[in-house]
């Protein structure tokens, strides 16, 4: 098999890639955020993968999203990235689930044996939920809250959604899991950068390099809370 993962094992040490290797991560929402985002979580190690997604890629998606290519419209996000991920990490198991994420397919999606999850849904009742859901499951969740119409990749922040500020999304979050007796505990990805308006208002605007960088922070979240307990890796200093 090819060594692919020399430079992050010399930086992380055989411990804690060992310990990322036997790790299961769901990626809930497969978009902007969620497929750089769940392609970091495999290009570090991870080697249990868990994609859930109902979306077809579409022209739309060109401009932000990792599987979309003109030669993948209409393809299925998770069957692209699924191929995608076996192609970049050999031995990787990837499953996928071509559905959305609501209270009803909760406790299949949640019933898988999981490490963490990552979630990056759009819909607010669904997302609410589904932090919920793990929390009463000790699961550990980092949750994307908004990155649409941003240009400042450099504004966000991982934080308790107890300690978020500015991102209206995390406003309505933290009014909604107050109602469910729930103040914090719960990882959140969002932007200190005020969102701005856009020439069609119908729309919420993206750009290129700002959800990737929201997924890509999600990742390291991931990564450094399951090898937290290796005790390799160390600091100069």
């Amino acid at each position: 098999m090819l060594d692919w993962d020399t430079r992050t094992r010399a930086l992380l040490g055989d411990q804690a890639m060992e310990k990322l290797q036997r790790s299961r991560v769901a990626v809930i929402g497969l978009g902007g955020v969620g497929s750089y985002a769940a392609e970091a979580l495999v290009r570090c190690g991870v080697g249990n993968m868990l994609l859930v997604d109902p979306d077809r890629i579409e022209a739309s998606n060109l401009n932000r999203q990792l599987p979309a290519l003109q030669s993948t419209i209409g393809l299925y996000k998770v069957d692209v990235l699924q191929q995608r991920f076996r192609d970049i990490a050999p031995g990787v198991q990837v499953e996928v689930l071509r559905m959305v994420y609501n209270k009803a397919n909760s406790h299949h999606i949640l019933g898988e044996s999981l490490d963490y999850v990552v979630d990056a849904i759009d819909s607010l009742p669904e997302k609410v939920h589904l932090m919920e859901s793990c929390l009463n499951r000790n699961l550990a969740i980092v949750s994307a809250m908004g990155a649409a119409n941003r240009l400042d990749p450099a504004a966000f922040r991982a934080a308790d959604i107890s300690e978020t500020s500015i991102c209206p999304m995390a406003r309505v979050v933290r009014r909604q899991l107050r109602q469910r007796g729930i103040e914090r505990g719960i990882k959140v990805v969002y932007s200190t950068e005020p969102p701005h308006s856009t020439m069609d208002p119908t729309k919420l605007g993206t750009v290129s390099f700002v959800p990737p960088a929201a997924g890509l922070l999600m990742a390291s979240v991931v990564v450094r809370d399951l090898i937290s307990t290796s005790g390799e890796l160390d600091h100069e200093g």
